[in-house]
């Protein structure tokens, strides 16, 4: 039987700004899959002098970093510091750094076996300058003393979130709608074979679970009727292909509906963006291990040292808001119901103020966002949002 909802995993739930226990225990399929594949895997992560895993994808073109110049402006990275890049990615910004930097050293850390790879070539490129580290935000409190990263070590970090060009333009990987693929969207690739993808979490959550999981990730407003129609298809076939899953979402809608919705730059977008989002987010953990890469930047950075962090969806951007804020995130929102939607505004808009947290003093109050120029030639990055803040 599908498990109820009280028999899924322990995750978290970004509500007003929130994180409080959602699901926990095991699913009924996946008894056998230790529950600390979900969220803390024992494994440890491979560091620089590993060899990573292969994830049976082709390493692509690297994607253009947003707002290189202003997080190499807020940065500030002088010769001779050390540098912690959070999410390497296809390595953009850390290239810019070495080539501007002389000196510099670049802790290229990346869940993503692809990116650690790269990062090992550049690592060729810059002998004793870079030192790739294969691991998760969770892992680094473990791995990065052996490269001799103490507290307070570090003199610049930067935290790239969400889901990068390389894992969205594979369809092997499973991320995207576009192109038809494994429902996989596991950004560790095959570090943890019994680790769940998204196929098992939209076959295994019952109806409930799998609305709590769309609305809340996805921040989607139809998820029972999205949920539903999931539902009823996976009576008939599992669900194991990323169109397969578009075209179930794109059924419970009308034919004139499949394109309706309108991205930033007001381009027809798919039905089930959102649904892909929610699911990734959630397979990912992304918003307990974002929580956990901003606690180890906190930790590493020195007093002057400078954190830029990159987000992609309001959901991340609100744990980076509060937390620069110094706000506690396993407390509720202070205020009425009036001051929250005033909040949400004032987030949407990229014009709030900020104020001084006792650990963090912000490089600039207003949230960063890309120029027209950048996202006409990196459409990409047209949701990107940066804040930057010295640690005090």
């Amino acid at each position: 039987m599908p498990p109820t909802l009280r028999q899924c995993f322990y995750m978290a739930l970004p509500c007003r700004g929130l994180l409080v226990p959602l699901f926990r225990s095991s699913w009924g399929r996946w008894r056998s899959v230790p529950a600390q594949y979900w969220r803390n895997p024992q494994q440890p992560g491979c560091m620089c002098f590993g060899s990573a895993r292969s994830s049976g994808d082709p390493e692509c073109e690297p994607h253009t970093p947003v707002l290189l110049n202003e997080v190499l402006h807020y940065l500030d990275i002088q010769p001779g510091q050390v540098f912690l890049d959070l999410t390497f990615g296809g390595g953009g910004h850390s290239k810019a750094i070495l080539r501007s930097v002389p000196g510099v050293t670049v802790v290229a850390a990346d869940r993503d076996p692809v990116a650690f790879r790269l990062a090992q070539k550049l690592a060729e490129e810059y002998p004793g300058q870079v030192r790739p580290v294969l691991a998760r935000f969770s892992q680094l409190r473990e791995l990065l003393p052996s490269l001799g990263l103490a507290d307070s070590g570090l003199d610049a970090a930067l935290l790239d979130a969400g889901c990068s060009s390389m894992q969205m333009d594979v369809a092997v990987r499973g991320f995207s709608l576009s192109k038809d693929g494994p429902l996989d969207m596991r950004m560790d690739g095959d570090r943890y074979p019994a680790m769940p993808g998204a196929a098992d979490a939209v076959n295994a959550l019952d109806q409930q679970a799998l609305t709590s999981v769309l609305a809340t990730y996805g921040e989607e407003r139809h998820a029972r009727k999205i949920a539903a129609a999931i539902a009823q298809a996976r009576s008939f076939h599992p669900i194991v292909r990323t169109q397969q899953l578009a075209r179930i979402v794109a059924g419970a809608f009308p034919a004139c509906a499949e394109y309706a919705r309108r991205d930033r730059l007001q381009r027809p977008s798919h039905v089930a963006t959102k649904t892909f989002q929610a699911l990734r987010v959630f397979v990912n953990d992304e918003l307990n291990e974002l929580v956990a890469g901003l606690q180890e930047a906190q930790r590493l950075l020195r007093p002057g040292g400078r954190l830029c962090v990159l987000t992609f969806h309001s959901l991340e951007d609100r744990i980076v808001k509060r937390f620069l804020r110094g706000e506690d995130l396993a407390a509720p929102r202070r205020g009425g119901v009036r001051q929250l939607i005033r909040a949400a505004d004032e987030e949407q808009d990229g014009e709030e103020g900020e104020a001084e947290s006792g650990r963090w003093a912000h490089l600039r109050r207003k949230v960063v966002l890309p120029s027209k120029e950048e996202v006409q030639g990196n459409p990409r990055g047209r949701s990107a949002k940066l804040r930057a803040a010295m640690r005090l």
